[in-house]
């Protein structure tokens, strides 16, 4: 039998429960540097042939800890949240604590053999850690600026905040700096950047985001399947006769990804023939306007997945022609 630990992750800690030939282990870590060796230590002294780890996929809370695993040659599996929600609702799960979470999570790894994960190159991993510092900072700033909009301010409050933001306007130019210099450093991720910014609606910071957050796209047999970790694919609600709920994204999948093709989309659906004429069609046919935006999300992550994957850039006219063949 292989031991499984499940992990549930917050900002500040690690709840994990491991599964064996004996009755539940269960500890809370560190969700640090120093927390995750000391895990390893204490998962070493085990005694135990494997362990298979499973874990939530929490952005930036979880990645390191699924990195450290990995590269102590742990098998890890980085699941969707939505799954692990899904399997509690199956087994009626009453109890909603870290170490409960943990043993649920262990639970489902058992149940479900998810797929083993691998983390994506260091050079993805770099360009994935400076675009949500710029993010955070870009949101910093913006909290600012309402702020100061939000005057009249006493004098030193006005300086303060003046004096911030402009902190906030070096650092942001300081890391745009470095992204460019990161992905001029490696050709494929500047070929890719190049590629992405050939297709209407696409800007250098929307494809940065799009390399960042995507990680090895070799992993997406697709487009539907890259779609898909964005939560981009529509979900629907039909049952018998009488219920017929309008078709939403599912939304289950990668935020920052999909948050990335929100206003891009609203770019391309004016400037980008392809995106138009799909979203005229889509709109005679009755479809609404939040759901052509979303539509219009997912079509140019096609585009983009077409690029990437043919090495060519974006031609507009041969684009409308297949697009044509497929309407």
């Amino acid at each position: 039998m292989i031991a499984v630990l499940g992990i549930d992750v917050a900002k500040d800690s690690l709840a994990v429960a491991l599964l064996g030939p004996s009755t539940p282990r269960k500890r809370t870590f560190a969700n640090t540097p120093a927390g995750h060796q000391e895990l390893l230590g204490w998962l070493s002294k085990q005694h135990l042939s494997e362990i298979h780890v499973c874990l939530e996929a929490t952005g930036s809370y979880a990645d390191a800890i699924a990195e450290a695993l990995y590269d102590a040659h742990y098998p890890v599996s980085v699941v969707n949240p939505a799954r692990i929600a899904a399997y509690a609702k199956s087994r009626l799960s009453r109890n909603k604590t870290d170490q409960a979470d943990a043993v649920l999570i262990a639970q489902f790894a058992q149940s479900e053999q998810p797929a083993r994960w691998t983390p994506p190159a260091p050079e993805l991993r770099e360009l994935r850690a400076l675009v949500r510092h710029l993010d955070a900072l870009l949101a910093q700033r913006q909290a600012e600026r309402n702020r100061q909009a939000a005057g009249p301010h006493p004098t030193a409050v006005a300086s303060a905040l003046e004096a911030h933001l402009s902190f906030l306007d070096q650092q942001i130019a300081t890391v745009q700096q470095a992204i460019s210099e990161h992905i001029d450093q490696h050709p494929d991720l500047k070929r890719d950047r190049e590629l992405l910014t050939s297709i209407n609606g696409i800007g250098e910071r929307t494809a940065t985001r799009l390399l960042a957050e995507s990680g090895d796209r070799q992993r997406f047999a697709d487009a539907r399947a890259w779609a898909a970790y964005a939560g981009l694919t529509p979900r629907q609600h039909h049952s018998g006769k009488s219920v017929h709920a309008r078709t939403r994204l599912s939304k289950i999948g990668n935020a920052a990804l999909r948050a990335a093709l929100y206003f891009p989309a609203m770019v391309a659906k004016k400037h980008n023939p392809v995106i138009r004429a799909f979203c005229e069609r889509l709109a005679a046919r009755g479809l609404a306007p939040k759901a052509v935006i979303g539509a219009a999300m997912r079509k140019l992550l096609h585009l983009a997945y077409g690029v990437l994957k043919s090495g060519q850039p974006f031609d507009p006219a041969r684009a409308l022609q297949d697009s044509a063949r497929q309407a």
